[in-house]
């Protein structure tokens, strides 16, 4: 009977090892998926945050172009008109 109780806690004991290890081995193989999710979520907001930078950049390029080009037509409209006043008033000479 002592020798049944002894062999039973050396199986116990051999098989809570190995039976440690398992679960020790599973929680890292968790951790690392994890830790694989988290890179490719970081590596995502990351794009991104370029892609977004590169959008504003492009967007407030687009905006001086827009300025420069509308103020360019507002130039070229006074132009128009004091030209149409010039060739109005060059008809009514002769």
């Amino acid at each position: 009977m002592e020798q049944q109780g002894i062999i039973i806690t050396i199986v116990a004991a051999l098989s809570s090892g190995a039976a440690w290890k398992f679960w020790e081995a599973r929680l890292k193989a968790k951790q690392e998926e994890k830790e694989v999710d988290r890179r490719e979520d970081f590596a995502y907001r990351d794009d991104l945050k370029s892609r977004v930078g590169r959008l504003e950049s492009l967007l407030e390029e687009s905006n001086q172009q827009v300025l420069a080009l509308t103020a360019e037509v507002h130039a070229l409209r006074t132009e128009v008109h004091f030209l149409t006043k010039e060739n109005e008033r060059l008809k009514n000479v002769r």
